[in-house]
Parts: C-alpha cells; sequence; structure tokens
C-alpha cells in the first residue's frame, strides 16, 4: 500500500485514517516527481504528482497578482464531481496532494493537511535538480 522513499508510512497513514473519504495522498518535489505516497495505484500517483508540478507553478503565478501576497502558494482546492483534490506546500521545494471521495469534510481535511506539514515540513523538503541530478 505504501512506494516511498522516505519513512513517512506512520505520518501519512495517520492523516489517512484521521479523515474519512481520502483515496491517495501523494508527497512530491516541485518538479513533479514522487517523494512518498499513500493508497492509490502507483502509476496513479505519479500521473497526480505530475500534475500538481503544472498547478502549484499555476497557483504561484496567480499569487503574484495578489498585490498583497508574497507570491506563494499556500493550499489549493478544487471540488470536482465525487469529490475534492488538495494540494499544500509542504516545505522547500515539496508539496502535500489528497485525493478525497465526497465524505471528506473539507475543514477536517485542511486542518490535518497543515498540522502534518507542521510536524514533519523540514523532512519533507526536496533538494533542487539540475539535469535530473540532485544538486
Amino acid at each position: 500500500m505504501i512506494q516511498q522513499r522516505q519513512n513517512f508510512d506512520w505520518l501519512l497513514k495517520e492523516l489517512y485514517d484521521g479523515v474519512p473519504g481520502i483515496e491517495m495522498i501523494v508527497v512530491l518535489s516541485a518538479d513533479g516527481l514522487r517523494i512518498a505516497r499513500y493508497a492509490g495505484d502507483p502509476d496513479a500517483a505519479d500521473r497526480v504528482a505530475a500534475a500538481c508540478a503544472g498547478l502549484q507553478s499555476l497557483a504561484g503565478a496567480v499569487a503574484q497578482e495578489i498585490h498583497s501576497s508574497d507570491g506563494e502558494m499556500n493550499l489549493v482546492m478544487i471540488e470536482l464531481n465525487g469529490g475534492y483534490f488538495y494540494l499544500m506546500s509542504a516545505g522547500a521545494n515539496a508539496y502535500l496532494a489528497v485525493l478525497a471521495d465526497v465524505r471528506c469534510e473539507a475543514g477536517r481535511m485542511s486542518g490535518m493537511m497543515r498540522d502534518l506539514v507542521v510536524r514533519i515540513g523540514a523532512h519533507l523538503t526536496s533538494p533542487p535538480r539540475r539535469n535530473g541530478q540532485t544538486v
């Protein structure tokens, strides 16, 4: 059920167990590479991670248009037919993404994601890459 590079299993499981309706949790780098996942198909997690890279870039571009904003994306939530998608900044060059069905409570989800990021944010950072290699 878990595919990971670091030992996030109990932390991601805690989020999974704490909010009804979660279908997949993905931790990803800013360039769209999956760092860890809980639940869901590994190939789907890779696709979600890649899509999130574009979404966080888009959110950052929009944030720059808000005069009082520092241009950084904190949380993106998308309501879909049949569920929700959440993407939260989780440290330098790292993000936490969650897909959930309609049973999910939006406030509970964002609160638990925020708590998880606060607890392990330093561990969710992804070093910058150049030409596919860690710098």
